[in-house]
C-alpha cells in the first residue's frame, strides 16, 4: 500500500537481541559504509545470499552474479568499499589460496551446485579470518568489538540457512555471539572468549567450509533485492479527481485500487514477499527501485515471466524488461512492450495468472482492477497545446527541435518520429515496430516488434527501450542518429533532445510531503478508501471480497504505523486495526448484522481519530 513489505515478519526481531548486537553491526566497516537497501550487509554475505538466489533460477543469470562478485557498483554493494572477490583475494594468506578462486571457477563452468559450495566455503574462511583477528585483539576491546562486527556481519549471510536447517544449534551460536559481544564490551575474561571464538569457528567450518552446506529457504528476497517505493514518491494523477469526484463514490474504482496494492491476488511467491502490481507501477508510474538479484539487470526493471514466481509461465528466456509506466494506459494499447495483448483486461489476467501465478481472480476483480486502471492520467504537459503541438512556454531550442521530429527522413523509409508517436494521439500510434533494438531468435525471425511508447512524461522514466540499455533521452537520440544514419548535426541532436525533454516535462511529477502531510497519512486516506466499499461488499454479502480486502488493509496498516510522524497516536491505530481485525472475524464467521454494527463503529472510531494520525 504506502510501503511495501518484502516478507512479512522477516525482519521481526526480538528487542534484546536487536540492542545486544547493535553495537557489534554498526562497528563493522564504519567508514565506508553504503546504503543500498533497506538493510546494511557486508558485502560477502550479500554477495552469498544474492549469488544462491540467482543460482536457483532458472534460467540463470550467470552474468548477473559474475558481476555482483566482481563489481564495486554501488548496485551489488551493501557495505565496503570493494567487491566480494577483492575481499577474498586479501585471505589468501590465511587460507592458503585465493578463496574467490573456486568461485570464479564455478561461475565459468556454469555450474550452480559448485557455486554455493564454493561461495560458502569462502565466506566460512573469511569468517573465521575475522575471528582470528578478533583472538589477536583480546587486549585491545575496541578493536576487537569492530573485527567480531565484521564477523558477525559475514555470519548473517548463513543464519537463514542455519535457523531452517538446525533451530537449535542456530539458538546456541546465537546466544554465543551475544555472549562473546558482552565478554569484549566488558574486557572480561581472556580465557571464555578465546572458548566462544573457538566455538563459532569450529561451527562455521563444520557447517559451511565441507560437503553440500545448508541453503537459505528458496524464494527468500536477498540483501541486493528491492521491492520498496521509491524516493521521491510519483504523484499519482486520476481522471476522477480531476473532475472533482469523491473515489469513496466510486465502488469499482476503489476496489480496484485495493487489489492494485494488494499481494493477496497473486501467487505463494508473490505474496510471501509483499510483491503486488504497485511493486513494478508505483502509483500508476515506474518503481526505479525495483532490483531483484537474478531477475533485474538494472533497477527499475524485472524479468516477470523466468518463473521465480510461477513456474508454468517460465519461457526459459533471460529477458528483463524495464518497468513502463501506467498513465494513460487507456489511450496505450495494445499492452505489453511487444504489444501481444490488445485488451487490458485480458493483459491484467495474464500478469495474475500467468505471470505472477495467482488464483483465477473472479469476473469482479478483473472489472475493478481496469476501472482503477483506466482512471491514471498523464501529468499535466506544462508545455504543450491540446493537439500535442508546443506551446509558447517553450524554448527556441525545443521548437527547433518539433521541426526535427516531425521531419521525414529517407533512412526510415520517408517516416518521421512523429509518424509513430503522433503529437495528437498521445504521442502513440496503437501499432508494433521493429526499430532493430532487439535482436532476432533466428536470421529470418521477425521477433522484434515492440509497442510504440508514450514520450508524455518521460522525463521522469529513464531508462529508456524495452530493456533499460540507454540512459537518457540524448542518447535516445544518438541511437537513431546512428542506427538510421540519419546525418543530425550536434547542434540538431541538442535541439531534438531539448524537444523530447519539453514533450516529457510534467507538472508536479512526484509527492511533496510537509507537516501533517506525511506519506504515512497518504496511506491512510488510501486505507480509508479502500475499506469504503464495505459499504457495498457487506450489504451484498460479499464474503469473498470483503475478507480479501480487510486482509489487505489490516496487514498493512499495522506493518506501517512505525512510520507514523504522531508516535502519539499510535494506540488509535492499533485501535482501528483491532476493528478491522473484528469485522473480519465476524465476515468469515458469515455474521452479517454483527459485521454491519463492527464496521459502523469502525467508521465513528476513524472519524474522531482522524485528525490525529499522520
Amino acid at each position: 500500500m504506502w510501503g511495501r513489505r518484502l516478507y512479512p515478519g522477516v525482519f521481526r526481531r526480538t528487542v534484546w537481541v536487536a540492542a545486544a548486537l547493535c553495537l557489534v553491526l554498526t562497528a563493522a566497516n564504519p567508514a565506508t559504509a553504503h546504503v543500498a537497501s533497506r538493510e546494511q550487509w557486508h558485502p560477502l554475505a550479500a554477495a552469498y545470499l544474492d549469488a544462491v538466489f540467482a543460482s536457483r533460477l532458472d534460467p540463470v543469470d550467470w552474468e548477473g552474479i559474475a558481476r555482483r562478485y566482481g563489481s564495486a557498483d554501488p548496485v551489488y554493494l551493501h557495505v565496503g568499499a570493494a567487491s566480494a572477490l577483492t575481499v577474498l583475494a586479501r585471505l589468501s594468506d590465511f587460507a592458503g589460496g585465493d578463496p574467490g578462486a573456486a568461485i570464479r571457477r564455478a561461475i565459468a563452468a556454469r555450474d550452480a551446485e559448485r557455486l554455493r559450495t564454493a561461495a560458502a566455503r569462502a565466506n566460512a574462511i573469511a569468517l573465521r579470518a575475522r575471528l582470528e583477528n578478533v583472538r589477536g585483539l583480546l587486549d585491545r576491546p575496541r578493536a576487537a568489538l569492530a573485527e567480531l562486527g565484521a564477523a558477525r556481519g559475514i555470519y548473517r549471510g548463513f543464519e537463514a540457512a542455519l535457523r531452517a536447517s538446525d533451530p537449535d544449534a542456530h539458538r546456541r551460536l546465537g546466544l554465543a555471539w551475544l555472549s562473546l559481544t558482552t565478554v569484549l564490551s566488558r574486557a572480561g575474561d581472556g580465557g571464555e572468549a578465546e572458548r566462544l571464538i573457538g566455538m563459532l569457528g569450529e561451527a562455521v567450518r563444520a557447517r559451511f567450509e565441507g560437503g553440500k552446506p545448508p541453503l537459505p529457504p528458496a524464494g527468500r528476497l536477498p540483501p541486493g533485492g528491492a521491492l520498496r517505493e521509491q524516493e521521491p514518491l510519483p504523484r499519482l494523477v486520476l481522471n476522477f479527481e480531476q473532475r472533482g469526484v469523491d473515489e469513496k463514490r466510486l465502488f469499482l474504482v476503489a476496489y480496484g485500487d485495493m487489489l492494485f496494492d494488494s499481494p493477496e491476488i497473486l501467487g505463494p511467491r508473490a505474496r510471501a514477499l509483499g510483491f503486488a502490481c504497485s511493486s513494478c507501477h508505483n502509483r500508476g508510474d515506474v518503481n526505479r527501485a525495483l532490483f531483484v538479484p537474478g531477475l533485474s539487470r538494472r533497477a527499475g526493471g524485472i524479468d516477470i515471466d523466468n518463473g521465480f514466481f510461477d513456474p508454468r509461465g517460465n519461457d526459459r528466456r533471460l529477458d528483463p524488461l524495464d518497468v513502463p509506466s501506467l498513465r494513460g494506459i487507456r489511450f496505450t494499447a495494445p499492452y505489453g512492450r511487444n504489444g501481444r495483448m490488445g485488451s487490458l483486461r485480458e493483459f491484467a489476467r495474464n500478469v495474475i495468472v500467468g505471470e505472477l501465478g495467482g488464483p483465477e481472480p473472479s469476473p469482479l476483480m478483473l472489472d475493478a482492477l481496469v476501472a482503477y486502471m483506466n482512471e491514471f492520467d498523464f501529468l499535466p504537459a506544462p508545455l504543450l497545446a491540446r493537439d500535442g503541438t508546443l506551446n509558447e512556454r517553450a524554448s527556441a531550442a525545443a521548437r527547433r527541435g518539433e521541426a526535427i521530429f516531425n521531419r521525414p527522413f529517407a533512412a526510415m523509409a520517408g517516416r518521421s518520429c512523429a509518424s509513430c508517436h503522433i503529437p495528437d494521439g498521445n504521442f502513440v500510434d496503437g501499432r508494433r515496430h521493429d526499430i532493430g533494438s532487439v535482436a532476432p531468435a533466428s536470421p529470418h525471425a521477425r521477433d522484434g516488434a515492440l509497442d510504440t511508447p508514450t514520450l508524455l512524461g518521460s522525463l521522469y522514466t529513464a531508462p529508456y527501450f524495452h530493456d533499460g540499455s540507454v540512459p537518457t533521452l540524448a542518447a535516445v537520440v544518438d541511437w537513431f542518429d546512428r542506427r538510421y544514419g540519419l546525418g543530425l548535426d550536434a547542434g540538431e541532436r541538442a535541439d531534438l533532445t531539448a524537444y523530447l525533454e519539453a514533450v516529457g516535462t510534467g507538472e508536479q511529477p512526484f509527492e511533496a510531503f510537509a507537516g501533517k502531510n506525511t506519506r504515512f497519512r497518504l496511506g491512510f486516506d488510501e486505507a480509508s478508501t479502500f475499506l469504503s466499499t464495505l459499504e457495498t461488499l457487506i450489504p451484498a454479502r460479499d464474503r469473498r471480497h470483503a475478507l480479501l480486502l480487510l486482509e489487505t488493509v489490516g496487514r498493512d496498516l499495522r506493518a506501517d504505523a512505525a512510520g507514523m510522524a504522531n508516535t502519539a497516536a499510535l494506540a488509535r491505530v492499533n485501535e482501528l486495526a483491532g476493528r478491522i481485525d473484528a469485522i473480519s472475524d465476524a465476515i468469515a464467521a458469515k455474521d452479517w448484522p454483527a459485521a454491519e454494527r463492527l464496521w459502523a463503529q469502525y467508521k465513528r472510531t476513524e472519524a474522531r481519530h482522524a485528525a490525529e494520525i499522520y
